[in-house]
C-alpha cells in the first residue's frame, strides 16, 4: 500500500518589520504560489541624510514574481501599504484588503499612474478568500485605522495566524472589536500552528486605552479654550480621532475645516464610506475660516510627524497661506512622534510655542492612544490562540525579544519561539517548525525616484555631513608629467578657506611635492591614476595630521 503523501511545507520570508518600526513585508509560499502580506515604507532615520522613504529590498519579489498571486494589506497605513506604488513598478499583481485599506493605497498608487497595474479587490469582515494555494480568512481587529484585518491562513499544515497591527479595545469608536471569539475557536477547533503577533508595545505593561478615552480629553480641551481657534494634528488616515475631533469642535460650537492634501482627500473618502459623520453644514473651506471668529474654529491639519513641508510644520515657520499661528489659538499633537521623528516634532513644537501658541501634546495630556496592544492584551491574545510557535513580528528587536519571553510565560515551549529577523525564512512542516536559510532584505531608499541612492551614496552622504570635502586640481604636462598650473584646492565642511590660506598654502605645497616627487622616466610615465593616488595619500595624511579630521578628497588631474 502506497505512503500517504506529506502535506506540503509552508515558507515564510520575512522581506521587512522585524528589527525596525516600518517596512511590513512577508512572503507566504506553498507549492511553488506565493502571497504577498503588505508591502510598507518607513521614515528615513537621522543618519540617511538626503532620504526621502526606506522601503523594503523588492529583490526577492522581483525574482519570483511569476509565483506571487497577489497581496494581501492587512491594514491601510503607510508602514503596511505605502510601499505598494513602488513595487507595481517591477510587479503586476491584485491588491486585497478593505475598501479604506484599498483607498488609502489607491492615492499613492494612482499618483504614481499605475493603477493599471493591478486589481484592487474588496474582502469583507469574516471573509475566506482562496488566493493562490491558500485560503486566507479576513478577521476584524481594533486598530487606529478602521478596518484593519488579522489573517487567517487555512493550510494543510495547519493555522497560521498573523494578528495585523492590532488593541482590544473594548469601546471603539465604531463598535468593531478585535474578534477574539473567532480567534479563540480557532485555537480550540483545530488549533493555530504557528503565530505571528504584533510586538510595538511588549515592553508596555497594561492595556492600551480605549481612543474613546482620547475623545474625552479632546472633548475637555475644546471645551476648556472656547475663547481660541483650535488646531488639532493627527494622522489623516485616523478617522477615528478625526471623529472624535469634529464631535468635540461641534459640541463647543465650531466648524471643521480640513489643512493638508492627505487631510482633505481621507476625510472626504471616509465620508463617502460612511465611516466619518460630520455634517454637511459643520465642514467648511479653510478659506472660509478666516471670516470667522476664532472661537467657531477648528482646524483638521496634517504634520504631527514634523514632516519638512507639512501644514503644521509651514504654520510653525509662519508660512502657511491660510493658517498664521499666534497668542490666541490652542494647538493640539494628537500623536505620538514615530521613532526617528522625534527631533522634527520637537521642532514644530518650538516653532508654534514662539508664534505665541499654547502646544499640547501627548507628553502634556492623554491627547493620543496608541494602536498597538500592551503586555496584558498580549498575553490575553497568546492565551486565546494557544499556538505551538510562535514568531513575534512589527517591532525593533527588542520588542520581538520581549514578546517571546512573555509568549514563554504563558505556556509556549521556548524552542518554539523563534525570533526572526529580516531576511530569515521560517518552513511550517510536518517535522516542525525551523528556520530555513534566508533571502535579501536590505534597504531601499528613495531619494526622488526609487534605487538611486545605495549604501555607498549614503556613506559617502554621512562622509560629506560629518568631516566635509577637499576639492584639489591640478595640471599637468601629458609627455613630461610636470605640474602646469595648481593645484588649486577647494573646501567645503573642512575649513573655511579666507579664515585659513596658511593651511591651504601648506597643503598645496603637499600636493605638489607628492606628484613631482618622481624624477626623469618615472614622472613621465606616471598615468592619471597614479598621479590621483599620490595627492590623495598625501593631501588625506597631511589634513589627518595638522586638523584631526577626515574628509572626503576629490583629486582632479587634467593633462594638456
Amino acid at each position: 500500500m502506497a505512503e500517504p503523501a506529506a502535506a506540503p511545507v509552508v515558507r515564510i520570508a520575512f522581506l521587512g518589520g522585524l528589527g525596525e518600526i516600518g517596512r511590513n513585508c512577508a512572503w507566504f509560499e506553498m507549492d511553488g504560489r506565493a502571497v504577498l502580506v503588505d508591502c510598507g515604507l518607513m521614515f528615513p532615520e537621522p543618519e540617511m541624510p538626503g532620504v526621502d522613504l526606506v522601503l523594503p529590498d523588492f529583490t526577492y519579489i522581483i525574482e519570483n514574481q511569476d509565483r506571487l498571486e497577489g497581496c494581501v494589506v492587512t491594514h491601510g497605513h503607510e508602514d503596511h501599504c505605502g510601499g505598494l506604488a513602488y513595487l507595481l513598478r517591477h510587479v503586476s499583481m491584485p491588491i486585497y484588503g478593505s475598501e479604506l485599506s484599498l483607498g488609502l493605497a489607491r492615492n499613492r498608487i494612482e499618483e504614481a499612474g499605475l493603477l493599471d497595474r493591478t486589481q484592487l479587490v474588496v474582502v469583507k469582515d469574516g471573509e475566506t478568500r482562496k488566493i493562490g494555494p491558500f485560503d486566507i480568512e479576513f478577521i476584524p481587529v481594533a486598530h487606529s485605522v478602521p478596518h484593519g484585518f488579522a489573517l487567517a491562513f487555512h493550510t494543510p499544515q495547519g493555522v497560521i495566524l498573523h494578528t495585523g497591527d492590532f488593541k482590544l479595545d473594548l469601546t471603539p469608536v465604531d463598535g468593531r472589536r478585535t474578534d477574539l471569539a473567532r480567534i479563540g475557536a480557532l485555537g480550540d477547533g483545530q488549533g493555530i500552528r504557528l503565530l505571528l503577533s504584533d510586538s510595538t508595545n511588549a515592553e508596555e505593561e497594561g492595556r492600551t486605552p480605549s481612543e474613546k478615552d482620547v475623545g474625552r480629553v479632546l472633548a475637555g480641551l475644546f471645551d476648556a479654550h472656547r475663547d481660541k481657534r483650535v488646531i488639532v494634528a493627527c494622522f489623516a488616515s485616523h478617522v477615528h480621532r478625526v471623529q472624535q475631533v469634529a464631535d468635540a469642535a461641534i459640541a463647543s460650537g465650531r466648524y471643521v475645516a480640513t489643512l493638508g492634501r492627505s487631510m482633505g482627500r481621507n476625510v472626504a473618502f471616509a465620508r463617502k464610506l460612511g465611516l466619518l459623520q460630520i455634517p454637511e453644514e459643520r465642514l467648511i473651506d479653510i478659506e472660509k475660516t478666516l471670516n470667522l471668529p476664532p472661537s467657531q474654529v477648528c482646524v483638521l491639519s496634517t504634520g504631527s510627524q514634523g514632516e519638512p513641508m507639512s501644514a503644521l510644520s509651514l504654520m510653525a515657520a509662519g508660512e502657511n497661506k491660510w493658517v498664521k499661528v499666534g497668542v490666541g489659538d490652542l494647538v493640539v499633537l494628537s500623536s505620538h512622534a514615530i521613532p526617528g521623528n522625534e527631533t522634527n516634532v520637537g521642532k514644530v513644537i518650538d516653532g508654534l510655542c514662539r508664534a505665541g501658541a499654547e502646544v499640547v501634546h501627548s507628553g502634556l495630556a492623554a491627547v493620543h492612544a496608541s494602536g498597538h496592544a500592551m503586555r496584558d492584551e498580549l498575553r490575553l491574545m497568546l492565551t486565546i490562540a494557544r499556538p505551538e510557535a510562535f514568531i513575534p513580528v512589527h517591532g525593533e528587536f527588542r520588542h520581538l525579544m520581549h514578546h517571546g519571553r512573555l509568549a514563554v510565560e504563558v505556556g509556549v515551549a521556548q524552542d518554539s519561539v523563534f525570533l526572526a529577523e529580516d531576511g530569515d525564512v521560517v518552513e511550517i512542516s510536518s517535522d516542525g517548525v525551523e528556520f530555513a536559510g534566508d533571502v535579501p532584505a536590505g534597504f531601499l531608499y528613495v531619494d526622488g525616484i526609487v534605487g538611486d541612492v545605495g549604501p555607498g551614496v549614503l556613506r559617502d552622504r554621512q562622509l560629506l555631513a560629518e568631516e566635509g570635502v577637499i576639492v584639489v586640481i591640478v595640471t599637468v604636462d601629458s609627455r613630461t608629467g610636470h605640474v602646469l598650473t595648481g593645484p588649486e584646492i577647494i573646501t567645503r565642511g573642512w575649513v573655511y578657506a579666507p579664515e585659513a590660506e596658511k593651511l591651504l598654502d601648506e597643503a598645496r605645497s603637499v600636493v605638489l611635492d607628492a606628484i613631482e616627487e618622481p624624477k626623469g622616466a618615472e614622472a613621465a610615465v606616471a598615468d592619471f591614476e597614479t598621479l590621483k593616488r599620490r595627492a590623495r595619500t598625501a593631501l588625506g595624511r597631511f589634513v589627518n595630521e595638522r586638523t584631526r579630521r577626515r574628509p572626503m578628497i576629490v583629486p582632479v588631474v587634467m593633462e594638456v
